[in-house]
C-alpha cells in the first residue's frame, strides 16, 4: 500500500501524478523477498481489487453466512466476534440478518475504516475495531462464537504466533462457546497449486501471479504484479501463508484446550471471474468448543490511591527558548492552571499529585519516591529538557527508564527523532508521506544554490515552541536567505545546521491524536491557523512572535475548525496515525501540516509530547469537542495507564 497523504477532492481538478511502482523483475526464490509482516501492509485497495471476485462477491457472502449459521445455529442475543474481518463483509451480513451483538476486528486500519463506514450508510451496528489477533483487548468470557473466515488464519510467521491467535479466542470465549474456522484446505493447495497465472481485474488493470512451495513446504509463498494499461506496474508483492490440513488443525485447537472439534466437510469458493482463486479454491471448515471455567472476577476493593509525580522545567535556571531566558509570570499562571485542573481529577478520583522541579536533585529525588513506593508514574510536562536544555528533553524520559519508573508520553528514541526535522522528513519520505521541498545547510556552509523557487522558508533544523522562526524567516531571494541564517546564528546563538524549505501558502494545519494507535486512540477536530488578524505584507506563518512576543501582531492569530473535505481529512489522520506507529509516539502527539498551493497536504514537523497548556493547540482541539482541559489530561493519563497494563499482560 502506498504509504502517503493522497490527492482528494479537495485537489482533484488538477492533474493527477501517476502511480508507478518498482518491479524486481524476474527472481529466482520468492520465498527470499518475503517481509515477516507482509500482512501489515497488503490489505488495501489493491486488495479489494485482485481479491473483488471473492471479497466483494455479495452472492457468495450471503451462501458462507448461510452455511455458518446453519452450522452454529446463532440466537438473534448471540455475541459474535469476527476476527480478521477485512472490510467487514461477513459481519455486515449477520447484521443485516437481525444478529445484535456483533463485533469486527482486523489489523488492517483502511479495511476497518471501510468496514465502519459501510455500517453507517446502511445503519448497522455492528463494532469494528482495529486491533491484533494475537492480543485482543475485549474481556475474557466475552464471546458466544469466535469467526476466523476468508482463509485469514496462518499470515504469521511462525505457528507460535497462530496458536497465540487461538489462545486469545479461547480466552475471549464464554464456557463452551464456539470457534469457527474457515482456512484454505492446505493439502489439497499444496498439490494443485497454480505456479504462474493472470488475469484481468477490470477492464483497464490485470494482476500476473507466481507461487512456489516455501523451503519446508509448510507455507504457499505468492507474488502479485498488478499492472495498469496506461501506466504500467502499480505493485509488486510478496506474501505467504501456512497450508493446514486436518491433522494440524486439530493439534493446534487441542494444545489450546478447544475440544468437540468437528469438520464440516470441504467448501468451494464463488468467483464473479471464475479464473485464479488462489487460496480460496478449497477451503476447510472445522468447529470446536471452549469447555473452560468461568474466570474469577476481581472483588471490588477499596480504590487504591494512585501516586503520580508530575515533573516540569526548572524555574530556577535559564531557558534560552524564552524571549527573557528565564520563566515569566504567563508560564507560572500556566502551571497554576494545569494544578488546578489536577487538583479536580484528585477530588473526582482517588489521584495524589506531586510535583518536581528541581533538576538539580531530580534524580535522587525520584529514587526515593520509587524506594518508598510512593509513585505509580510521572506525568512527565518537562518539554523544556534536563535543565531547561531542549535537546536533552530526551533525558528526562531516559533517567525514569534506567530508574525503572513508568512515564506519560514518547521514550528518548521517539523524541530524539522528531527533534531532528531533517530526519523526519527522510523518514516520512521512505513512507511516502510527502513533506516541502528542503536542503539541508551545515554550519560551515557557506556558499549554496536554493534547488527550488521562492519564497522558502528559513528555520533550525533542531529546536521547538518555533524557536528561531519569526516573520523574517520567510525568504524571497538568496540575499535574504542568506541574512536570515545570520539572524537565527546571532540573535538565538544557534550554531546548529539550518534547513531551507519551500514555503507553503495553504491551510495551515494541526492534527491531534491521543491514545495509542493502533486500537485504542482519539482523533482530535483538525485545526487552521486563522490569518485574517495579520496586517497586508506579512508572511502567514504561526512562529515565534505568536507564541512568545505579545506586543507582535502574530499574538493576536487565533486558531479555528478546519474546513476540509472528508477524502483530504481521512487521507491526512490516515497519514498521521501511521507516523505516530512508525515513529513510536506515545499517549498523545501534535502533527503540523500545511496544503500547497494544489491542496496537497505536507508534513512540516512531529510534536511528540506536545504543548500540554491550557491555551495550546491540543486543549483548542479538545474545546471543538468539548472536552474540558481537565478532561484533556485525564484522558492523557488514562491512555498512559491502558499501556502500561498491556505491556504488563
Amino acid at each position: 500500500m502506498m504509504k502517503h497523504f493522497v490527492l482528494t477532492k479537495d485537489s482533484s481538478k488538477k492533474k493527477k501524478k501517476k502511480i508507478v511502482a518498482k518491479t524486481l523483475g524476474p527472481v529466482s526464490n520468492l520465498e527470499e523477498h518475503v517481509k515477516p509482516d507482509w500482512w501489515q501492509t497488503l490489505f488495501n485497495p489493491f486488495y479489494l481489487k485482485t481479491d473483488g471476485d471473492v471479497v466483494n462477491n455479495d452472492v457468495a457472502t450471503r451462501k458462507e453466512i448461510d452455511l455458518f449459521v446453519g452450522i452454529l445455529n446463532f440466537k438473534p442475543e448471540d455475541a459474535i466476534l469476527d476476527l480478521c474481518c477485512g472490510h467487514g463483509r461477513h459481519s455486515l451480513e449477520l447484521a443485516r440478518r437481525g444478529f445484535k451483538s456483533i463485533h469486527g476486528l482486523d489489523r488492517s486500519r483502511y479495511l476497518i475504516r471501510k468496514a465502519k463506514s459501510q455500517a453507517n450508510k446502511e445503519g448497522l451496528s455492528v463494532k469494528f475495531r482495529e486491533g491484533d489477533a494475537r492480543k485482543m483487548s475485549y474481556q475474557e468470557d466475552t464471546f458466544d462464537f469466535g469467526l476466523i473466515l476468508g482463509n485469514s488464519f496462518g499470515y504469521f510467521e511462525t505457528i507460535k504466533d497462530d496458536l497465540r491467535v487461538l489462545k486469545e479466542v479461547f480466552r475471549k470465549l464464554k464456557p463452551h462457546g464456539k470457534i469457527l474456522i474457515d482456512v484454505t484446505d492446505g493439502d489439497f493447495m499444496r498439490n494443485n497449486f497454480q505456479p504462474r497465472s493472470w488475469e484481468w481485474i477490470d477492464r483497464k488493470s490485470f494482476v500476473c501471479r507466481e507461487r512456489s512451495l516455501s523451503l519446508d513446504g509448510q507455507r504457499l509463498i505468492s507474488r502479485e504484479i498488478i499492472s495498469d494499461v496506461g501506466n504500467g506496474v502499480v505493485v509488486d508483492q510478496f506474501y505467504s501463508e501456512r497450508l493446514y490440513n486436518k491433522k494440524n488443525l486439530t493439534r493446534l485447537l487441542e494444545e489450546v484446550g478447544f475440544s468437540d472439534i468437528t469438520f464440516h466437510g470441504g467448501f468451494k469458493s464463488d468467483s464473479e471471474r471464475n479464473q485464479d482463486l488462489g487460496m480460496m479454491e478449497k477451503r476447510i471448515i472445522v468447529t470446536a468448543v471452549a469447555r473452560k471455567e468461568w474466570m474469577p472476577r476481581k472483588l471490588t476493593a477499596k480504590p487504591v490511591t494512585k501516586n503520580v509525580v508530575v515533573l516540569f522545567g526548572d524555574p530556577r535556571k535559564s531557558d534560552p527558548v524564552k524571549p527573557l531566558g528565564v520563566f515569566s509570570e504567563d508560564d507560572f499562571y500556566t502551571i497554576d492552571q494545569l494544578k488546578g485542573a489536577l487538583k479536580e481529577i484528585e477530588k473526582e478520583h482517588n489521584y495524589r499529585f506531586s510535583y518536581l522541579d528541581n533538576h538539580d536533585t531530580f534524580i535522587p529525588d525520584l529514587q526515593k519516591l520509587k524506594q518508598r513506593n510512593e509513585v505509580d508514574y510521572v506525568f512527565n510536562l518537562c518539554d523544556e529538557g534536563f535543565y531547561n536544555d531542549a535537546r536533552k528533553e530526551l533525558h528526562v524520559p531516559a533517567l525514569l527508564d534506567i530508574i525503572g519508573i513508568p512515564y506519560t508520553g514518547s521514550g528518548p528514541q521517539c523524541l530524539a527523532f522528531c527533534y531532528d526535522k531533517s530526519l523526519v522528513r527522510g523518514v516520512a519520505s521512505e513512507m511516502r508521506v510527502a513533506s516541502p521541498d528542503a536542503f539541508f545547510v551545515k554550519p560551515d556552509n557557506t556558499t549554496f544554490e536554493i534547488p527550488f523557487k521562492f519564497p522558502v522558508l528559513v528555520k533550525p533544523n533542531f529546536g521547538d515552541s518555533s524557536f528561531g522562526i519569526t516573520q523574517k524567516s520567510v525568504a524571497n531571494n538568496i540575499e535574504e536567505v542568506v541574512n536570515v541564517i545570520s539572524d537565527i546564528r546571532e540573535k538565538f546563538g544557534y550554531d546548529k545546521p539550518i534547513l531551507v524549505e519551500e514555503f507553503l501558502t495553504g491551510k495551515d494545519l494541526s492534527v491531534g491524536i491521543i491514545g495509542n494507535p493502533p486500537e485504542d486512540y482519539t482523533v482530535l477536530p483538525i485545526i487552521e491557523e486563522d490569518y485574517s488578524s495579520l496586517p497586508n505584507g506579512l508572511p502567514k506563518i504561526c512562529g515565534y512572535e505568536a507564541k512568545w512576543l505579545p506586543e507582535s501582531p502574530y499574538w493576536k492569530l487565533r486558531s479555528k475548525p478546519a474546513n476540509l473535505g472528508d477524502d483530504l481529512e481521512k487521507s491526512i489522520v490516515e497519514g498521521c496515525l501511521e507516523l505516530f506507529e512508525r515513529f513510536e509516539c506515545r499517549d498523545y502527539c501534535r502533527f503540523d501540516l500545511r496544503l500547497d498551493l494544489e491542496g496537497t497536504p505536507k508534513l512540516l514537523e512531529i510534536n511528540p509530547n506536545p504543548g500540554w497548556v491550557w491555551d495550546g493547540h491540543l486543549a483548542k482541539m479538545c474545546k471543538l469537542s468539548d472536552i474540558s482541559y481537565k478532561d484533556m489530561l485525564w484522558m492523557i493519563l488514562q491512555a498512559n495507564e491502558r499501556r502500561i497494563t498491556a505491556s504488563e499482560i
